[in-house]
């Protein structure tokens, strides 16, 4: 390989002799920026792909949220036992069985977004999503059907799971490349907006559910309006994802309305799709991804899928209290969620990452010490010490993540590792903290669980680089107004010599 400085690649005694030869040299391997290799975003255009992607991400996490707020009821309903543990084992092993396919979606979905397009993938990915969650609400009970009422169960968990693998890795490439450098951080964290939006409308669903109906009533019929409303919702997100165009990145890739000239000859030109590629040459990065993404989902499920059914099953609140407590966090995380991003904007994506972790890191113990003694304003303070770090990560991962690798293999890459990882600790997380409570006795046992998440998240933050208010890679610089990209441009340009 070709050293990247021509005074290290040649003789010291020629580059004295061919000064003129070397300056070329040195212009043709850092050629500036023109005018027409920078992209300048189309505020509504941006603001419509944020809206779409959002939305998408909120059906997504309503689907999964409404499944593990149902727990218990789920385990009665297809998974009849004398023993309550092992009703709400089978339940969680369902919510998992859908991470597990959730990596083979990645690698499926993933090239092809980068093949054929962000916008097409996200719209197929809806349309599944959409048909899995309406189908488990049309399941007849096991009580109808016996063993085959399980079985359809875990089928559409499935393919479910499956089409999930394209949607994340999916939502967070389209905001990031259609967002302009310098704000990337704020758009991106109204993916996670979506994340939450969704988890809201799913805890208010059930909350209103298990208010209005008795245990009878909701075994019988009252668990399956949630799914049913998913079709609908579905229906809204593919109409909003039709109307978009292609992000500019990948319309760089096409041949489509972005151009670079020589000076971004070191962006990608074409997209591939190619996923033996990313596990030859981004094993690295995917490792990083991994640690990264397992840290966050961690903490994540552990907060907004478990606590619910921690606060019922291991300290006897009612269904309906644990939710309202968790409403309330998630809500109030919803109003703060943005000024995160643009605190990553401003002062770069791993500060905002590591406050995060250290957060869980050290106040994961003291906020379960609280929640386990019970009272209203104790499991309320415990459970805001919990929301804010995740919120440092919640409002800084979808910005970050995407700009880990180039444009022609990141969705692809993202979808890939981000799935694994999801996949492997993720979607297992409500079922490992319930076996280990079972199997230790201790119900700190979620605390110690993020904690040891936590360190293994320090050490990847600390390890990946700072990207904010940089080009994605593989892609040329992306502003806003066309005086930022004159600024580029004269920031490059030589100064004048009298």
């Amino acid at each position: 390989m070709a050293a990247s400085d021509p005074h290290q690649a040649a003789d010291p005694d020629a580059v004295k002799r061919h000064p003129a030869l070397f300056r070329v040299i040195r212009k043709r391997q850092n050629p500036r920026l023109r005018r027409t290799d920078i992209t300048i975003t189309d505020d509504q255009a941006v603001k419509r792909a944020v809206k779409a992607a959002s939305l998408g991400n909120a059906m997504e996490w309503f689907d999964f949220g409404i499944y593990s707020y149902l727990a218990v009821t789920i385990g009665h309903v297809f998974f009849p036992s004398g023993n309550d543990t092992t009703q709400l084992l089978s339940s969680f092993a369902t919510f998992a069985v859908a991470f597990l396919v959730r990596p083979l979606g990645g690698m499926f979905f993933g090239p092809m977004g980068d093949k054929i397009g962000r916008k097409k993938v996200l719209a197929l990915t809806m349309i599944l999503m959409a048909v899995g969650t309406f189908a488990i609400g049309l399941i007849p009970s096991h009580g109808t059907i016996g063993v085959w009422a399980a079985v359809l169960l875990i089928f559409f968990r499935m393919l479910q799971g499956f089409s999930t693998g394209g949607e994340y890795g999916g939502a967070s490439t389209f905001i990031a490349e259609y967002a302009p450098d310098k704000r990337r951080g704020f758009f991106g964290s109204f993916l996670e907006f979506g994340t939450l939006a969704g988890y809201v409308g799913a805890a208010g669903l059930v909350t209103l559910l298990y208010a209005l109906l008795d245990t009878a009533q909701m075994e019988s019929w009252g668990w399956r309006i949630p799914f049913l409303v998913a079709g609908p919702l579905g229906l809204v997100g593919l109409y909003l994802r039709l109307r978009l165009d292609e992000t500019p990145a990948f319309q760089k890739l096409e041949g489509g309305t972005a151009h670079a000239t020589e000076a971004a000859d070191h962006v990608e030109s074409t997209a591939k799709g190619d996923l033996a590629k990313i596990f030859r040459q981004y094993w690295p990065t995917l490792i990083l991804c991994i640690a990264l993404v397992g840290a966050y989902n961690i903490t994540d499920y552990m907060l907004l899928s478990y606590m619910p059914t921690y606060l019922s099953d291991e300290l006897g609140y009612s269904e309906t209290h644990g939710l309202l407590i968790l409403l309330g966090v998630m809500v109030f995380l919803m109003l703060i969620i943005s000024q995160f991003g643009k605190l990553s904007d401003r002062f770069g994506r791993k500060p905002l990452l590591m406050a995060g972790m250290l957060g869980f890191l050290f106040l994961s113990l003291p906020a379960f010490l609280l929640i386990r003694q019970g009272s209203i304003p104790a499991i309320i303070i415990g459970m805001l010490m919990l929301g804010l770090s995740l919120v440092c990560m919640l409002g800084t991962m979808s910005a970050a993540l995407p700009a880990l690798f180039p444009t022609n293999v990141r969705y692809g890459s993202l979808s890939v590792g981000y799935n694994l990882s999801a996949s492997i600790f993720g979607g297992t997380t409500p079922l490992v903290i319930t076996a280990l409570i079972s199997w230790s006795g201790s119900n700190l046992m979620p605390a110690y669980y993020a904690m040891a998440a936590a360190l293994i998240g320090v050490i990847a933050v600390a390890c990946m680089k700072e990207t904010a208010n940089q080009p994605l890679a593989g892609s040329p610089p992306s502003v806003e107004t066309e005086e930022e990209a004159a600024e580029l441009v004269h920031a490059q340009s030589p100064d004048p010599k009298f």
